[in-house]
């Protein structure tokens, strides 16, 4: 079968994604409903599928002008090195012209730089209070 990528949502089974990150030791902890929302509320998406079955996902948040950030990069690792991961970054790197789009890696630096992305003085990041101790993660009651 051939991946394809698009932006659609529709028929992502969230706790099957959650489980599949979890089993590839990419999971940070978000919940089904909290990992759903965040891919709802980011400006664009960009979603690997074979047949129904979702075999990667990326994400991006952009102002629309000038800055944007790419995170959650993820390719089932049965289909790494295939393209994937690169088709679903290319995609939404299209989706934000002229933009300055950052992103933060523990060790796909080579991956990442051979899509032009290069290093930058410095990054920085806190966490505002306690890591995803928020509504959005919580369990629904």
């Amino acid at each position: 079968m051939t991946v394809r990528v698009d932006s659609s949502l529709e028929g992502i089974d969230w706790p099957q994604a959650k489980a599949d990150l979890a089993a590839d030791d990419f999971d940070n902890g978000r919940s089904p409903r909290a990992l759903q929302a965040s891919f709802a509320q980011s400006q664009h998406v960009a979603i690997a599928r074979d047949g129904d079955r979702v075999v990667g996902m990326a994400r991006l948040l952009s102002d629309g002008v000038c800055n944007a950030y790419l995170l959650d990069v993820w390719t089932l690792s049965a289909y790494r090195r295939q393209g994937i991961g690169s088709a679903m970054v290319r995609w939404l790197m299209d989706q934000v012209p002229g933009q300055h789009v950052g992103l933060q890696t523990d060790d796909a630096e080579s991956f990442y730089a051979g899509l032009g992305y290069a290093h930058q003085p410095v990054f920085m990041s806190a966490i505002a209070g306690t890591w995803l101790g928020n509504d959005a993660n919580e369990p629904r009651g």
